[in-house]
């Protein structure tokens, strides 16, 4: 029972030196509307390649769907081919 309370002791104490340190350390990161001009030459540069693949999708969507669209097509005529076809078939036959 002891022992238990000793470990939990220990862990509330870690837990608060942790929490003090992460304190201490003050704001971590960069601060924002402070961009160098390297950064917004990245940005720059991140934009244009997000514009490009964008272009890039929507030129592979387009032939896509054209390919589709004849695929589509294609099958229609078959469709109509085999029942003018049926229809020669069934006329024969009667």
């Amino acid at each position: 029972m002891a022992e238990m309370e000793i470990q939990s002791n220990k862990m509330t104490i870690t837990e608060e030196t942790i929490t003090q340190t992460r304190k201490e350390c003050g704001k971590r990161g960069r601060k924002p509307g402070r961009k160098t001009s390297t950064e917004k030459l990245d940005i720059k540069a991140k934009l244009e390649r997000s514009r490009q693949s964008a272009r890039e999708c929507r030129a592979r969507k387009k032939l896509r769907y054209q390919y589709l669209e004849e695929l589509v097509a294609d099958r229609e005529k078959a469709v109509v081919a085999l029942r003018t076809e049926l229809e020669r078939v069934v006329n024969s036959m009667e």
